[in-house]
Formats: structure tokens, C-alpha cells, sequence
């Protein structure tokens, strides 16, 4: 999969897509192009991107997710965050006001959009809504949120200098099956320093480190279409059967069901106000 040239673009939400206190939860939908990067940025509020189709990569400082079609990422208030759009998308956002979000929801997650989820935000997409409804539905849309079910989407990533470079050069290529030994070395630090320093910053070992990195990387080969014993073969793994019992064990489901969602789910709405 070639990978687009990259566009850097500044947060800009219209004043109309902003929540208050009085309107807390608006939506704003809108196609973006695959290679668009909006730069790092804070705001007060919170936010759930729904892709219903494209992929999207969030990171914080510590943190990566990869957003699949027909999935969302929620974003606390007062995240600093970054968000790259891996392939063409069609995003319909929800923005709320930090006086609405319930308790627990006090950290990224990549979640599974329900049903009535996927119809309550197209729901408020309806320019004709009004302000009651509005409130109505918002208030219908955190319950959902706060019932849907994280999925192990997050790629950590450490503050000490020669693990986060170890970090990175595995998901630049993490197809590589090199060993710990191997990756340790050209870190600059010994096996047991590196094993030491996955479990103290990142809570993990590294062969499950490495699976949600790989992980990571299936996603948009998987959503692009590519066969999965390609896609097997590129991440490394011997046979289509082994990394499908690999993607089994971390949802629950193969990766044709995971990519397989009702067709309404990924309905375009391209009114011609729609901008990137």
C-alpha cells in the first residue's frame, strides 16, 4: 500500500461545531483525504471520531491508536492529540462539552460503535434537529458510549530514550522478526535492561508490545483489501492460519467478520458543504 503524501493542517472547527454549556454535544461530518495530518492541539471539550469508512491514526505523547471503518476513538478534555488520516475517511465527529462527560471516561479508547449509536449521531447530523432533540440525543449518545466495549487498539510508547527508539523502529518495520537480543543491540543496551525497561514504562512484555504493533499495522492492510496471507506474510507470520488465531485471541472474532459490518454502517453522507 503506497503511502499518500503527507498534508499538515492546524485544528480549525467552525464556531457552529463548537459545544457550550447550552449546546453541549454537536457533530460535525465531513470527508478528509488520506495523508492529511492535523497537527498536535488541545481543547476543552471532548470528542468521538467516527470513521464509517477509512482508517485514522490518533497519538498523544505516550500513546497511539489505530481507528478502523465503522469503529471511534474517544478523546478526553484537555488531551493533547494528533490525527492522521491513513486512508481516504468519512468522519462524522462528536464534540461535547466537558460539563456533560460522564466519570470513567477519563482516557483514550478505541471502541465498537453500536447500532444505535451509529443511528443516534447520524441522527444529530440532521441539520433540521432541534435544540431539544439535540439535547435528547446527546444524552442518549454518552450512554452508548459509556456501554461500548474497548477494543486493544493502543500502541504504547515509553518516555526513556533507547526504548522509545526500539519502539519506533519496530513499528516502522514490524514485520522484522528479530529477536529481544537482537533489537537490544541496536538499541545500545543489554536484553535484560531492555525486558526490564518494557515491563517498568510500559507495563508489558515485549513479544506483547510487538503484537499490538503489529496489530496496528494489519489494520489498514486489512481494510484496504489486501489478501490476508499477504498481509501475514508482511507482519511476519508463517501462515494466514497463525495470524488469524493471533487476531482471534485479540478480538474475539476473525479478521473477515472484524472488517464485515452492516451496510448501513458505511453510508456516506457528501452534502456539498462537506469540507476536509
Amino acid at each position: 500500500m503506497s503511502t499518500p503524501a503527507e498534508t499538515v493542517e492546524d485544528l480549525d472547527i467552525p464556531v457552529e461545531h463548537s459545544p457550550t454549556h447550552a449546546r453541549p454535544v454537536c457533530v460535525r461530518a465531513r470527508p478528509v483525504a488520506a495523508g492529511v495530518r492535523i497537527a498536535l492541539h488541545t481543547h476543552a471539550w471532548a470528542q468521538l471520531a467516527y470513521a464509517t469508512r477509512g482508517v485514522l491514526r490518533v497519538a498523544t505523547i505516550d500513546s497511539t491508536w489505530m481507528v478502523p471503518p465503522s469503529r471511534a476513538i474517544w478523546v478526553p478534555p484537555n488531551v493533547t492529540h494528533e490525527v492522521v488520516i491513513v486512508e481516504d475517511a468519512y468522519l462524522r465527529t462528536l464534540y461535547l462539552d466537558a460539563s456533560v462527560v460522564p466519570p470513567g471516561l477519563d482516557a483514550c479508547r478505541v471502541v465498537e460503535v453500536s447500532p444505535l449509536l451509529r443511528e443516534v449521531i447520524a441522527a444529530l447530523d440532521d441539520r433540521g434537529v432541534t435544540q431539544h432533540r439535540e439535547r435528547l440525543l446527546g444524552t442518549l449518545a454518552l450512554d452508548e458510549i459509556t456501554r461500548s466495549e474497548p477494543l486493544p487498539l493502543s500502541v504504547p510508547m515509553p518516555d526513556e530514550k533507547r526504548l522509545r527508539a526500539l519502539c519506533e523502529a519496530v513499528l516502522a518495520d514490524p514485520g522484522r522478526v528479530d529477536s529481544l537480543e537482537a533489537w537490544a543491540a541496536e538499541a545500545g543496551a543489554s536484553t535484560r535492561t531492555i525486558a526490564r525497561l518494557f515491563r517498568r514504562e510500559l507495563g508489558v512484555s515485549f513479544s506483547q508490545w510487538r503484537q499490538q504493533a503489529v496489530l496496528a499495522r494489519a489494520i489498514p492492510l486489512l481494510s484496504a483489501g489486501r489478501p490476508l496471507a499477504q498481509v501475514a506474510r508482511e507482519l511476519g507470520y508463517q501462515s494466514q492460519s497463525a495470524f488469524s488465531a493471533m487476531f482471534r485471541r485479540a478480538f474475539g472474532e476473525s479478521p473477515r467478520a472484524f472488517f464485515v459490518r452492516d451496510g448501513r454502517g458505511v453510508v456516506e453522507k457528501t452534502a456539498s458543504s462537506d469540507t476536509a
